[in-house]
């Protein structure tokens, strides 16, 4: 399994939405398509989280192919007015917000 962490700044009172637009994501076949199997958000003190697990170790080619759904562009901009890049100054695309892992331990 493959998984990403993306890091971003949520906007006060935004979770509920934000849990929203992913849930009707997530009821679409665009989690499959992406290869995704698990997905979790977590907000602290402004801060988002975007945890995503991916059947294989290559998520990131999947998800590339399904950037031009329209579905997947759709939640891109209705995610606008609640998420913003954590360094805007930086920020070209979701890879340019993902967390390094520079520890794992799992059970076998």
């Amino acid at each position: 399994m493959h998984s990403t962490l993306i890091v971003a700044r949520i906007a006060a009172g935004s979770d509920d939405e934000v849990a929203r637009l992913f849930g009707a994501f997530d009821a679409t076949e665009m989690p499959h398509l992406m290869g995704t199997r698990r997905r979790q958000l977590f907000a602290y003190r402004g801060l988002y989280f975007h945890l995503q697990d991916f059947d294989d170790t290559d998520g990131g080619t999947r998800i590339e192919g399904a950037k031009s759904d329209p579905r997947f562009v759709a939640i891109s901009d209705d995610l606008k007015p609640h998420i913003e890049a954590y360094d805007p100054a930086t920020w070209r695309s979701p890879a340019d917000a993902m967390a390094r892992r520079f520890y794992h331990w799992s059970a076998r």
